[in-house]
């Protein structure tokens, strides 16, 4: 599914700037950048390009580039210019504030200017820093002073600023050319302090069984610096770094998304170029989908022998496929699945939320919005006895080949307990409607010599999960109970 611009419209129409096709060749107001390409990996790393029109003469020059991010990788750094080699590169990082100021000013004199709240009379006068450690201590004539935070009209002033300081993130780059005159100069280079999410906004209609999905993307940044109208490609995958964990995926989709690939991720680039400010997050929409079907599911689990002292309610959650014909139709990165529900007025309520990894299209969902109200569950073990083995052999299932043959092979190894247990579980429901609870059973192939188990007797049919789970789809009636027993013989 492509970006959709009724999606977005809202938002890129308040925080996005569209270049024409000759943006290289610009400088945008306010800061030094050319054409600025970004793209952003969610293992908090990003790729900057910034292709700027410069005037190089020939020969060795020094040539500055101020405004690139303030956490970047200089060891990532490459540059590119037409008959020019790099010779050295200098990231200057530190920046132009009052407590870099005064740490760069220890052993220098500084100008106090003091006001007389009273009169408004100003005084000045030399003062020499001599640190800066937990506050500023200065050295006046024969005195020692420590400048006091309090409120009090005093400032100082510096003769100039130091060199090493910056008012921008700035890389210095020197250079070797052959030949003297304007072009393209690029720079392309990692840095941390960019990232972005997924989030998504789902309305789920129990009516009709159906939900209405909106996918935002949420950008962050921390880099120090903003970068302007820049075209933003997102990649959902974590290069180098694993993607957060699956959760709640039943099983995972196996058809291929309608949007490019870069090796074993999926791209998300932005429409519009967009101006990403320091210090900002801003969303921009990449998903509409509606009348997605979708169900409520109720289930809670249940461990082998156990007892619950009380009952307790099932975790409610909503199903839904993110497969093509489900009419999600798209990958779905990595983020955070809010979910709405209208009440009675038709006003969208919020009723829970959950974390999904990275997931393929065609995958079936059952998200857990929290617990249910009405349902609740209690297990117990009704019957628990020791069987002997003759009665246990007589509830085992033979093999028949194809070819007509039987096959038995009985060794005694060891002498062996064996057990039946009837487990009771009793279920309520103070809905108006039915509904259908998925009970897991648990535990029942805790060892390996144990996986033998036999189920003799269930009320309600069973789906046998893998060795260790069994899973029972039970109706409980609207505001009704139901018991289910189910008997087993096991060898623990």
């Amino acid at each position: 599914m492509k970006f959709t611009r009724q999606a977005t419209a809202a938002i890129l129409a308040a925080s996005a700037l569209t270049l024409p096709a000759s943006a290289q060749q610009q400088v945008q107001e306010g800061t030094a950048q050319g054409d600025v390409s970004v793209t952003i990996y969610q293992n908090g790393q990003s790729l900057v390009q910034d292709i700027r029109r410069l005037d190089i003469p020939r020969g060795t020059t020094r040539i500055e580039f101020p405004d690139v991010s303030a956490q970047i990788r200089p060891a990532t750094l490459s540059f590119n210019a037409e008959n020019t080699a790099i010779v050295e590169q200098n990231f200057d990082f530190d920046l132009l504030t009052p407590t870099k100021l005064m740490e760069k000013a220890i052993g220098q004199t500084v100008t106090l200017v003091r006001t007389n709240p009273a009169t408004g009379t100003e005084v000045r006068e030399r003062a020499e820093v001599l640190s800066t450690a937990g506050g500023v201590v200065v050295r006046i004539g024969d005195r020692i002073e420590v400048l006091r935070d309090d409120g009090l009209p005093v400032r100082v002033v510096f003769d100039e600023v130091p060199p090493n300081l910056r008012a921008r993130p700035t890389l210095s780059v020197t250079l070797n050319s052959t030949s003297s005159g304007t072009r393209d100069a690029s720079i392309r280079y990692l840095t941390p302090g960019l990232g972005w999410t997924a989030d998504y906004v789902a309305l789920f209609d129990e009516t009709n069984g159906t939900v209405d999905m909106q996918g935002w993307v949420t950008l962050t940044n921390t880099t120090g610096t903003t970068f302007h109208a820049a075209d933003t490609l997102l990649v959902a995958g974590s290069p180098n770094g694993g993607g957060g964990p699956r959760r709640d995926m039943v099983r995972p989709g196996t058809q291929t998304a309608d949007r490019e690939r870069l090796g074993d991720f999926y791209l998300y680039p932005l429409e519009e170029r967009t101006t990403i400010a320091n210090a900002q997050t801003k969303q921009v929409g990449f998903l509409d989908a509606q009348g997605v079907p979708a169900s409520r599911v109720y289930s809670i689990g249940a461990y082998w022998l156990a007892n619950d002292e009380d009952f307790r309610p099932a975790s409610t959650a909503i199903s839904f496929n993110s497969s093509r014909e489900g009419g999600l139709g798209d990958a779905l990165p990595a983020g955070t699945v809010r979910f709405y529900q209208r009440d009675a007025e038709g006003n969208p309520q919020f009723i829970g939320e959950n974390g999904i990894g990275h997931t393929p299209m065609g995958s079936t969902l059952s998200l857990r919005t929290g617990d249910a109200f009405d349902v609740y569950m209690q297990a117990e073990v009704e019957d628990r006895e020791r069987i002997t083995a003759a009665e246990y052999e007589a509830s085992r299932r033979y093999r028949v080949l194809e070819d007509g043959q039987v096959v038995r092979e009985v060794e005694v190894e060891r002498a062996v307990d064996y057990y039946r247990t009837t487990m009771k579980y009793t279920f309520t429901n103070a809905k108006p409607e039915p509904v259908v609870v998925q009970l897991t059973q648990n535990g029942l192939g805790q060892y390996w010599w144990g996986w033998d188990f036999r189920v003799v007797s269930e009320d309600v049919e069973g789906e046998q999960i893998n060795r260790d789970t069994r899973l029972y789809r039970v109706s409980v009636p609207a505001n009704g109970e139901r018991e289910v027993r189910v008997t087993y013989e096991t060898r623990f």
